[in-house]
């Protein structure tokens, strides 16, 4: 029987510092493998970068030549690079590896054993994590959030760096442009294998994972996996018209009795201008809903794949 593949996606953007330190422990894995007869198939995705990453890749397949490095012509997003480099996964399992160092590759061992002891996913969930404060608080709501309204039993820490066995790869490959993998990993059913960490510090260079990118993969996760939004403005929508229909009885039962009336414009502006704003809002969340639509039935690539080596 031939020897069994594990393959590992690098996606790298900005990431010349921090390559040189995941050569080297990506050799040692490589070793650390290879004593237990398994092969280690590395794939690095160049996101664009404008740094001296690319040629970092380059260098480092020159001392390995069994090294695949696919470069895109723009900067797609993480999620997008990652599924790019599923498409010359060759292994029997494989693993998304962040170029940062903060998901340490010394784990991989460790999920590996468990993958041979029959476990098809093996997360590592982020139980500490040393961000900065407003990243720990906002990515604390942000898991709160995903397990009150999309899956309940998701990490409360969350988690990036997965082992995945080969029977999931057609599902991530073939899934729609704008979901998240992890969330869609976890969605599929599989038994996780968990693996609990301490996330360090970034020790090379400025992370680009910026609001604006969590906003979307936020929005991304919350349409793209679940219908409680539209469900609250249903809901809301139908306080308002009971209080509504409630209001206006008072009034023309007021009117029959000849009650009289107490001047309100102040109140009146106050509810249209709330109605309006509510109205706003719910017209730009369905907006949201039928972008993701329209983003799935045009015919434009996810990524575009400048070079392979």
């Amino acid at each position: 029987m031939s020897p069994k593949k594990i393959s590992v996606v690098v996606p790298v953007y900005f990431n010349a510092g921090s390559l040189p330190s995941l050569f080297q422990q990506l050799n040692a894995l490589e070793q650390s493998l290879l004593e237990r007869e398994l092969l280690l198939d590395l794939i690095f995705v160049d996101d664009g970068s404008k740094d001296n990453s690319l040629q970092l890749l380059l260098d480092f397949k020159q001392t390995r030549p069994a090294t695949t490095v696919v470069k895109l012509t723009r900067n797609f997003g993480a999620v997008h690079c990652s599924k790019t480099g599923f498409r010359f996964v060759t292994g029997d399992a494989f693993i998304v590896l962040a170029a940062d160092l903060q998901d340490p590759p010394t784990l991989i061992n460790e999920m590996v054993d468990r993958w041979l002891a029959g476990s098809k996913f093996v997360i590592c969930e982020r139980e500490t994590r040393d961000d900065p404060v407003v990243s720990k608080f906002f990515s604390r709501i942000h898991y709160k959030l995903l397990r009150m309204l999309v899956i309940r039993d998701y990490p409360e820490g969350g988690y990036d760096m997965a082992l995945m066995d080969k029977a999931l790869l057609p599902h991530l490959l073939h899934s729609s442009k704008s979901v998240f993998t992890p969330l869609l990993a976890y969605w599929l059913g599989y038994e996780p294998s968990v693996i609990t960490y301490h996330r360090p510090a970034r020790e090379f260079g400025k992370s680009g994972w910026t609001f604006r990118k969590k906003l979307t993969a936020f929005l991304d996760i919350m349409l793209g996996f679940s219908i409680t939004p539209i469900r609250v403005m249903s809901g809301i929508g139908t306080i308002i018209s009971l209080c509504s229909f409630g209001y206006g009885s008072v009034v023309i039962i007021g009117a029959l009795l000849h009650f009289n009336t107490i001047p309100g414009f102040a109140t009146v502006v106050s509810l249209i201008s709330f109605m309006l704003g509510l109205v706003i809002v719910m017209l730009g969340l369905i907006g949201e809903y039928l972008w993701r639509i329209f983003e799935e039935t045009n015919r434009r690539p996810e990524t575009v794949i400048e070079q392979v080596w």
